[in-house]
């Protein structure tokens, strides 16, 4: 997943935006791409981590940005409390009724050492919490 798609994804259920995200392996790609004005993204750098006002002058990073893909992670909704996986470059962005809970708590066992704790024991639509 590039880092840009997170200017773009907001919560399926309250909007909210932006979404956290919890890198926890990426990827770097020799490429190269000129961008016709920078910053690439409208509202929310991800690769920096602020909205974009915030960067005022200052370089945003794009050129080193296009570079990475996030291979795998969690996009994180502070609002409603809803994670979802990134596997294999791919933000797997499902409703509650068509995601797999035992694949996604397989998922959030193998990764709950390097997120939040609120993701691992407190993440709807199910976490690693005794119910």
């Amino acid at each position: 997943m590039k880092f840009r798609l997170m200017d773009l994804l907001a919560c399926p259920y309250d909007k909210h935006f932006p979404l956290e995200l919890y890198v926890i392996e990426k990827v770097r790609y020799e490429r190269t791409f000129t961008f016709k004005t920078k910053p690439a993204c409208e509202l929310y750098c991800a690769f920096r981590g602020v909205r974009v006002e915030e960067l005022k002058d200052n370089d945003p990073g794009c050129d080193e940005c296009i570079k990475f893909e996030v291979k795998t992670g969690i996009l994180y909704c502070p609002e409603c409390g809803r994670w979802w996986p990134i596997k294999d470059e791919i933000p797997i962005i499902l409703p509650d009724n068509l995601r797999k809970r035992e694949s996604d708590l397989r998922f959030l066992e193998s990764v709950k050492d390097k997120i939040p704790e609120k993701i691992v024991k407190e993440g709807k639509p199910w976490s690693l919490s005794p119910a």
